[in-house]
């Protein structure tokens, strides 16, 4: 089965762990410093964890002291950004561009030197690929 915006709530909860439904289509947050990714740093390919997309280099990974696994970029046209206003706040939120699942927040407090983005991510809303 392809995975992407046209499945449907009832084939994530079958696909998905209740951990990964919880973040990955009820824009859920894992708790900080707790992921699998936060102090990982192999080389190699971030993915969707809901479609299997590639989202980020590893070469774009750094130690954003967030406790989530910071990204100065994405690949091209591989996410998309929605306003967001929860919890009193006005940040941006960053999800797969195929499947529409969360995948966490970009904020402008990245390294300077590069983008100057800071794209905090969930573990549980990636899948690693190292390099062969």
């Amino acid at each position: 089965m392809k995975k992407d915006k046209t499945t449907s709530e009832k084939e994530w909860q079958e696909i998905l762990t209740p951990e990964q439904y919880y973040v990955l289509r009820q824009k859920g947050t894992e708790r900080p410093f707790t992921g699998e990714y936060n102090d990982h740093y192999q080389k190699g390919a971030y993915h969707c964890a809901a479609c299997g997309e590639q989202l980020f280099s590893s070469e774009t990974k750094f130690d954003g002291h967030c406790g989530w696994p910071s990204f100065d970029k994405a690949l091209e046209g591989a996410v998309e950004y929605i306003k967001d206003t929860s919890h009193g706040m006005i940040r941006t939120e960053v999800v797969c561009a195929n499947c529409h699942s969360h995948l966490g927040h970009v904020f402008p407090d990245g390294p300077q030197e590069t983008t100057g983005d800071r794209y905090c991510m969930n573990s549980i809303s990636l899948k690693f690929v190292p390099e062969e």
